[in-house]
């Protein structure tokens, strides 16, 4: 049997070690639409070109696989980089001695790297779409088919759906109080034309783009709790995106923001607000009507209140988020003193006199 070669992904997608997702699919589908076998009819390598293509793009845009890739990847490079003469780093012969195969020969370093402790055996069957070298590194994708590690395959793993995010608005009120949303939110899950792979017909698959995910949209109903501030995040469990092979679904986190309001300002759990007072009461005392979140309250002013003079109104404040009933921060109300307009003759008389004897 041929010697199985190391596959450079990275260089057959034409990205470098550090692309992210999105230059990976980038790349992918323009080498595609170049590569393609319907594009170049007098190649008698396109075909295996592509799938080659199509080999890259299954690793480099998973992310177990491409880790797995990475690591074993590299422990490959450095074994090449090593004196043959000093024997190989990595294997050991079942006498326990050092041994060195071929440095272009990927099977034989790797069915014996003491650290990697998975077992190369053949099956019958089929053959794998992808090369040896997949099959070998990762176990073949086809059931029952081709290469096996003798254990689970990375694809065949319990594997948890993905988080999804989104912002949700309340207003303080409903921050206040606690309030239920609607929400539409599209869901990734695998894609049926292509069963997940990304692959139809062994060309990239049109209902999915060769993402092998598409999204579907789903409409929930969401309690959101009293206490919510901007920047909460409320979890809704389970309702993300689908998991694969038995593996848990992901879940849903919605962030939090406050509207904010004409009449009040909210600090933590206290409210700050404003509250008007007419001159004769800030002079003589009195009791004024305060507008709170859920309803209005009378004020005690004594007398002789400055204007911007706060007063602390226990337990009316924003509830604590998780907290009991009763746990609520406070509401600070400040005063602004109305000066009387459009005095009349008899008001400036007075008003005079007041000032003569404050004078005198």
């Amino acid at each position: 049997m041929a010697p199985i070669h190391f596959k450079d992904y990275y260089e057959v997608l034409g990205v470098d070690r550090s692309a992210d997702e999105k230059a990976v699919k980038k790349a992918f589908r323009d080498r595609a639409r170049k590569l393609h076998p319907d594009v170049n009819t007098n190649d008698p390598q396109a075909e295996e070109k592509f799938k080659e293509l199509n080999e890259a793009y299954e690793v480099l845009s998973d992310h177990d696989k491409r880790e797995r890739y990475d690591t074993f990847g590299a422990d490959w490079e450095r074994y090449q980089q090593a004196d043959p003469g000093a024997g190989n780093p990595f294997t050991t012969s079942a006498r326990g001695t050092r041994t060195s195969p071929p440095p272009d020969d990927f099977e034989a370093w790797f069915t014996g790297n003491s650290t990697g402790g998975f077992e190369y055996r053949e099956q019958s069957g089929g053959s794998s779409r992808f090369s040896d070298f997949f099959d070998l590194l990762f176990g073949n994708q086809q059931s029952g088919a081709g290469r096996s590690t003798g254990r689970s395959t990375f694809r065949d793993r319990p594997r948890r759906g993905e988080d999804l995010e989104m912002i949700a608005s309340v207003s303080l009120r409903e921050a206040y109080n606690g309030t239920a949303r609607e929400i539409n939110i599209q869901v990734p899950e695998p894609c049926k034309t292509c069963g997940g792979t990304g692959l139809a017909r062994g060309v990239e698959c049109p209902t999915c783009d060769g993402t092998g995910v598409v999204n579907r949209s789903k409409r929930l109903e969401v309690r959101i709790p009293a206490g919510v501030h901007t920047g909460s995040r409320i979890r809704v469990a389970g309702q993300g995106g689908q998991g694969e092979n038995g593996g848990p679904n992901g879940d849903i986190y919605i962030a939090i923001t406050v509207a904010p309001d004409s009449r009040f300002t909210v600090n933590g759990t206290d409210i700050t607000t404003k509250a008007r007072v007419p001159l004769y009461t800030a002079i003589l005392g009195g009791e004024i009507e305060v507008v709170t979140v859920d309803g209005r309250v009378a004020l005690n002013i004594p007398p002789g209140t400055q204007n911007g003079r706060t007063f602390r109104l226990r337990a009316k404040g924003m509830p604590k988020l998780g907290g009991k009933p009763n746990e609520r921060g406070d509401l600070l109300v400040q005063t602004e003193v109305q000066l009387p307009q459009d005095l009349t003759d008899r008001e400036r008389e007075l008003f005079t006199e007041l000032k003569n004897l404050r004078q005198s």
